[in-house]
């Protein structure tokens, strides 16, 4: 990638005064929320070892080099969204960050909710561990209209012998 695009992570940032630096060793994430979003860039550009370096040792010992690159290699990633951190800044030694990873694989757009979990480990920000949230549970607003029931456009027709017609 290069540092005049914007980055993967979606800060509004160029790739080079945003993740960039970081993924090159130039410089360490100053918070848990830079390291997410280092570490977002790091699948959208296939850094695996990116990834591996900003794990702690709780994280590294389940870390899966061909599992995590082939779901690197395969997505087309599209944007990161942090919600929410606890800690995690200049001064603190852990914190949590919650965040959307967007991403499309298989002709899908897919949405990772996670909250993860960082401590700094001899002055620098770790991955330790994340925990995946369900996608929120879509509400219909009205009733759902089944297929013989009266068709809703007021035709006197079931359903699906009318607007449901194909469905």
């Amino acid at each position: 990638m290069k540092n005049d695009e914007l980055c993967p992570c979606a800060s509004g940032k160029t790739y080079g005064e945003c993740c960039g630096p970081i993924l090159s060793g130039e410089r360490k994430a100053d918070t848990a929320v830079e390291l997410m979003r280092a570490r977002y860039s790091a699948y959208a550009v296939g850094n695996v070892e990116f990834l591996y370096a900003s794990s702690g040792p709780e994280a590294r010992s389940e870390f899966d080099e061909k599992t995590t690159r082939d779901w690197s290699s395969s997505a087309q990633w599209h944007g990161l969204e942090v919600l929410a951190s606890v800690r995690g800044g200049k001064d603190d030694e852990d914190g949590e960050v919650a965040f959307v990873a967007r991403y499309s694989a298989n002709g899908q757009q897919c949405e990772h909710r996670e909250h993860s979990y960082f401590k700094r480990i001899d002055g620098e920000w770790r991955f330790i561990d994340g925990t995946i949230e369900k996608n929120p549970t879509y509400r219909r607003e009205e009733p759902k209209i089944g297929r013989n029931d009266p068709c809703p456009c007021g035709s006197g027709k079931k359903y699906k012998k009318c607007c449901g017609k194909g469905k």
